[in-house]
């Protein structure tokens, strides 16, 4: 039984040793963070396809999924309707009238001075009966008038000949041109709403998670895929007041993985003092309560490349 006690303490003199030999590492604990990438629509759809599961890791420009919005299809059509009246109503207001148009006009002079031929003739020959007394003085006038009324028919009709061989009035033309701009705008609308309807990736990411399967409607805003920004890699280290004044901004790190034993080296890119309702996660509170806590934002510099970190592990400083 004595010898049985010797031998634990034996051991545990070991162990200690053992321990002291060993670097120092911190306390302080931080976390793996990445920046993260929330992809929406702007417009309410039916989630058609997934192109993507949790998990899986897209580069940018890559479809995540296609929603099925009925409404741009019809609004296309109503869009490229518009736009072919008003290219009409434009090409009308450039040219003037149509060559049937002119057609009709020109018959219309034709008969307004054939009325004013025979207007004509009739007041000569009641001129020449009025001088020899064979008629009146107010039939006479009776005829002046229905051959002033036929010139007056004439000048008319002459007249719209004239305004129909020209182009529209300046106005009715950029009347005319403004509603074609407003098609054009319309159409534009529906082409960049149509957009709307893949979803792509902004940017290198890591799905998380994804709040909707196929055939549930998507409103507009509402977020259908969650991930993870894999060139945003940063640590995530909170700090109480009483410490705080042993970091600065620039300052470099060593760091620890303490699951693998890598080291590598970080520098310090924002110091900011996190509300006091703020969730601590990184490190546990073994500090007063009322104290302010700091929140410090580490990113790598060393070369990480081969290394593999994931979303909320466990980081220690070392040599703190």
């Amino acid at each position: 039984m004595k010898n049985i006690k010797i031998g634990f303490i034996l051991l545990g003199l070991l162990s200690l040793a053992s321990c002291n030999n060993q670097e120092e590492i911190s306390p302080v604990r931080g976390k793996v963070k990445f920046e993260t990438i929330s992809v929406s629509s702007k417009l309410a759809g039916r989630v058609n396809k997934l192109f993507v599961a949790e998990g899986d890791e897209v580069r940018k420009g890559d479809t995540l999924a296609f929603l099925d919005i009925p409404e741009i299809n019809a609004k296309m059509l109503q869009a490229q309707g518009a736009m072919k009246a008003a290219k009409g109503q434009l090409n009308m207001a450039n040219m003037g009238a149509t060559e049937e148009q002119l057609i009709q006009i020109e018959g219309k002079l034709n008969a307004a001075k054939a009325e004013q031929s025979f207007a004509q003739e009739s007041y000569n020959r009641l001129y020449n009966m009025y001088k020899d007394s064979l008629v009146s003085l107010q039939q006479l006038d009776e005829v002046k008038m229905k051959l002033k009324m036929a010139n007056a028919q004439v000048s008319a009709v002459e007249a719209k000949r004239q305004e129909a061989g020209k182009r529209a009035r300046t106005e009715k033309i950029d009347q005319a041109q403004g509603q074609l701009d407003r098609a054009r705008g319309a159409r534009e609308e529906v082409l960049t709403a149509s957009d709307e309807m893949y979803l792509i990736a902004p940017a290198n990411m890591s799905i998380e998670t994804i709040s909707l399967v196929e055939g549930e409607l998507l409103s507009p805003g509402y977020t259908l895929i969650n991930g993870y920004k894999k060139s945003s890699l940063y640590f995530r280290f909170t700090i109480n007041e009483s410490s705080i004044y042993d970091f600065k901004k620039g300052d470099e790190l060593n760091l620890v993985n303490p699951y693998t034993e890598e080291q590598f080296k970080g520098k310090i890119v924002r110091i900011k003092q996190l509300p006091q309702y703020a969730d601590i996660t990184s490190t546990a509170p073994l500090y007063d309560l009322s104290e302010s806590v700091y929140e410090l934002k580490v990113s790598p510099t060393s070369d990480i490349s081969g290394s593999n970190f994931y979303a909320n592990a466990t980081i220690l400083l070392k040599d703190y």
